[in-house]
């Protein structure tokens, strides 16, 4: 599976961002996929996750602020945020999970400041 992450760039504290990542190859093994984030000298923290089914998971920082979503027919899945914070800034990976394989993307990075 082939991950490439895109959308990131600067924006002002309050402003939105669309991050998306395309996703290509064995999509079809992939039963979890998500955004992850790191910032300058932090690890790596999951931002946010989708099953197959459909289902999500936040981490407590992204709740109500960012989405999850998936658009099948494109192999696409996308992470929607609102209310950007300076403390958001960062690289944010996409993710892909199958059974046997965990996948990464490249990276895009966000930054929020004024």
């Amino acid at each position: 599976v082939q991950l490439q992450a895109s959308g990131g760039g600067l924006v002002q504290p309050g402003g939105s961002l669309r991050l998306s990542c395309a996703a290509s190859g064995d999509i079809q093994s992939v039963n979890l996929m998500g955004w992850y984030r790191q910032a300058p000298g932090k690890q790596r923290e999951l931002v946010a996750k989708i099953t197959r089914g459909g289902s999500t998971t936040y981490a407590d920082s992204a709740k109500g602020r960012f989405t999850i979503s998936t658009d099948n027919a494109k192999n696409t899945m996308y992470l929607q945020m609102i209310t950007l914070k300076s403390e958001d800034t960062a690289v944010y990976y996409c993710n892909a999970n199958s059974p046997l394989r965990n996948y990464w993307g490249q990276g895009t990075l966000v930054t929020v400041s004024s």
